[in-house]
């Protein structure tokens, strides 16, 4: 086996979800020579100069870090070919051109928060929930032309909760990502691996979804949808974007993000959106096949609550409507 120091990686990414597969490559003793990530941004109400968390990671360990504008940029291409890279390790980075991914000796590979070939794209943590998987996992796989379609090194399965948010969800799969990336990299570091085709991986009794980017409609509430499709909504959008439905009063209209909420089947004869509540603890809104009970929420400019905070601020909670036919 190569030995670890003589081992060059080049660490690719740039949200806090990359942060543990870097430290655990530097806290193992792989010879991360790079790091890659985004341009600073400016952010908040100051619109400061906010740097990616996998740059201040890296920073903090005296790794060098570049941040391309374009990943076509010549004098980037110049940079990473003078680091004389045996691997390219890519978590919630961009999709590279060919003209990066070919450089490495070893190749490039990808840490992807699915089971591959299954919801391949952007958002496969919010896809999964939404769609009411309750098993989801991790794969290592080398990039390729396409969009996750490259030869699989490896994969880690995980049961998803049942009441288990996106976020929740998104934690523990940084922490099991960061495992997989390291058992991945020894295997390509000794020559210890097989890489097996996409094709392999698909079963023909299941159907393969795709996780593509979230839109703002996308996190459009539906209260005419049946009450698990709208709590498994809620689920895979929060905390973030966050499921939105509009609040309807006598002076107009506010949108609401919910980011907790239950569903309880039971008949009944409300028109779906109807806001039933007792004024103190219950605040729930009618669905085709039950209620939802809203446990966490906030409405615009205003802080996340509790149902039982949000009934506090409420002069009257009879008069709340939602509805899910108009956005704005």
């Amino acid at each position: 086996m190569t030995s670890k120091a003589s081992f060059r990686i080049v660490f690719m990414g740039t949200p806090e979800f990359a942060v543990p597969s870097l430290e655990a490559l530097i806290h193992n003793g792989w010879n991360v020579t790079a790091v890659v990530t985004v341009p600073d941004k400016p952010s908040g109400r100051g619109l400061r100069m906010q740097a990616s968390a996998v740059k201040l990671a890296a920073l903090k360990f005296g790794i060098p870090v570049l941040q391309p504008e374009r990943l076509k940029d010549p004098s980037f291409l110049s940079a990473l070919h003078d680091l004389r890279p045996d691997l390219f390790l890519v978590v919630a980075f961009r999709m590279l051109p060919a003209e990066v991914w070919k450089i490495p000796l070893h190749g490039t590979i990808n840490l992807h928060a699915s089971l591959l070939p299954d919801y391949r794209g952007a958002a496969p943590i919010n896809h999964a929930i939404i769609n009411g998987e309750t098993r989801t996992g991790l794969t290592t796989f080398f990039i390729d032309e396409n969009l996750d379609t490259g030869k699989i090194i490896l994969q880690e399965e995980t049961e998803i909760g049942l009441q288990e948010t996106a976020g929740e969800l998104h934690d523990r799969l940084k922490e099991m990502g960061a495992g997989l990336v390291l058992k991945t990299v020894e295997l390509i570091a000794s020559g210890q691996y097989v890489a097996r085709s996409q094709e392999e991986f698909i079963h023909p009794q299941r159907v393969l979804h795709t996780a593509p980017r979230i839109t703002k409609e996308m996190c459009r509430i539906h209260w005419d949808k049946p009450g698990q499709e709208v709590v498994n909504l809620i689920r895979g959008l929060s905390p973030l974007p966050g499921a939105y439905t509009t609040w309807i009063l006598p002076q107009g209209k506010t949108r609401v993000k919910i980011y907790l909420a239950s569903f309880r089947k039971e008949a009944h004869k409300l028109e779906p959106g109807t806001v039933v509540t007792d004024g103190k603890t219950l605040l729930a809104a009618a669905v085709p096949d039950g209620m939802i009970d809203l446990l966490s929420l906030q409405a615009e400019g205003r802080k996340k609550l509790s149902a039982v905070e949000f009934l506090r601020g409420i002069q009257d909670p009879s008069a709340l409507r939602f509805a899910s036919d108009q956005p704005f």
